[in-house]
């Protein structure tokens, strides 16, 4: 149980690292950090950011390599995350004037950043 604890707090650590490198990187780029952290019934948002009337939902992920990073972003988590966003967005009908996107912010063990724009998008229904 103790090692547990342990790697949870690690964890968490390294989870605050990287959301303070992802917010650092957003500000430098002309973003405004709305908010971090948001708690909806369906989840969580790490960052929520405004350039111009563009909302960016974020979801920062951190592992030892950036490729690992990036692939830590699973279907499940996605559907989460929109579901979040729909709540937020309703909460917040003003946010986003110009449109919303999904960007992952991929940090490693250096503190290497990298975001993709738009990762990720609502599957449409076909037809």
């Amino acid at each position: 149980m103790q090692g547990r604890i342990q790697r949870g707090h690690v964890s968490r650590a390294r989870g605050t690292g990287a959301e303070a490198a992802a917010v650092a990187a957003l500000t430098r780029d002309g973003w405004t950090i709305l908010g971090q952290r948001i708690q909806t019934e369906a989840g969580e948002i790490d960052i929520v950011a405004d350039r111009d009337g563009l909302l960016a939902l974020i979801e920062v992920k951190a592992r030892p390599s950036l490729q690992d990073a990036a692939a830590a972003l699973t279907r499940r988590q996605q559907d989460r995350l929109l579901a979040a966003a729909d709540i937020l967005l309703a909460d917040h009908p003003d946010w986003g004037r110009l449109g919303a996107r999904f960007d992952v912010i991929l940090v490693d063990a250096a503190g290497q950043v990298r975001r993709i724009s738009d990762a990720f998008r609502r599957e449409e229904p076909a037809g």
